[in-house]
């Protein structure tokens, strides 16, 4: 039951990019204090009735007109107002923090006083303008598709006493990409043989006292044959490194993510051209914003 409940809440009160609030979004009921006033309202009248007395009942008519009017100004704080959903980022990254940009319109300047609640956040909102804009922060723990979490927007005004509020069911899709790992003496290792494939041999020339024991023929010492130290040519695309899955040095498929994407912010920070082969997908060579978020939106879709 309480799945085909969700289920429905889910489609009757679902946003894609935009939406405009009507009556049939919003859920009116008496607060939690506004029980007490309810009953208050019914010990009146009974007391009226009983003893006869207009006074009381006076009282009881008065406060149950307040108790109306909470209703409709309640109902007013939400009513007609437009929501829009400002998704200029759709990809974001393990434990880092996410936000969630809604913009907040209506036709002409009015007070409302609203509350936001979404997951464990609760904002609190005087809209005095025509628009404003509200910034939301997420903390997404997980990799891959994201579902934004539901939102609660809810007017107690004026007296507290009713509650009007309706909920957001975004459908928007944000990706999370997974979170870098340091790789130390791994990632040293993997842009020395990234490098070393960008370079051709050219010849080779005698060994010299410091000369890097990882470039020594050592087939020629081997046949005896002397000590000597073999020379490569840089090529001229020596600056762009592609960072490929197969050669990542671990065998949990997370951790490969983690280490290509540890290796994307190093070419990042050094300003350099990069591309990415996964085993599903493949980024050709480039660099920038837009390959930076290309690239986290393939980790995180793999």
């Amino acid at each position: 039951m309480r799945q085909k409940i969700l289920a429905w809440m889910s489609q009757r009160f679902q946003m894609q990019t935009a939406k405009k609030i009507k009556q049939r979004d919003i859920l009116v009921f008496l607060h939690r204090d506004g029980i007490l006033y309810g009953v208050l309202i019914v010990l009146t009248f009974i007391a009226g009735i009983n003893y006869a007395n207009n006074l009381v009942l006076s009282l009881c008519f008065l406060v149950s007109a307040l108790l109306a009017m909470s209703f409709y100004l309640a109902f007013k704080q939400l009513h007609g107002l437009n929501i829009e959903l400002l998704s200029d980022d759709d990809v974001g990254q393990v434990n880092q923090p996410f936000i969630l940009r809604l913009r907040l319109h209506q036709t002409k300047a009015t007070p409302r006083f609203l509350r936001i609640q979404i997951e464990e956040q609760i904002l609190c909102i005087l809209m005095k303008e025509v628009s404003q804009d509200v910034q939301i922060i997420l903390h997404p723990q997980h990799r891959g598709l994201y579902p934004l979490p539901r939102c609660r927007i809810m007017a107690t005004y004026p007296f507290g006493v009713v509650r009007a509020w309706t909920y957001l069911y975004f459908q928007h899709q944000v990706w999370i990409a997974p979170q870098p790992v340091t790789l130390a003496g791994e990632s040293k290792l993997s842009h020395q043989h990234q490098q070393q494939s960008l370079e051709e041999f050219h010849d080779l020339r005698n060994y010299v006292e410091g000369d890097t024991l990882q470039r020594v023929s050592w087939k020629h010492v081997a046949r005896d044959q002397g000590w000597f130290v073999k020379r490569f040519e840089q090529e001229p695309n020596a600056q762009i490194q592609m960072i490929e899955y197969a050669k990542m040095p671990s065998a949990m498929h997370e951790v490969r993510l983690s280490m290509m994407m540890a290796m994307v912010d190093q070419c990042e920070q050094e300003k350099r051209a990069y591309g990415m082969l996964l085993p599903h997908a493949e980024l050709s060579v480039g660099s920038g914003v837009r390959q930076y978020q290309q690239a986290k939106k393939l980790l995180a879709q793999a």
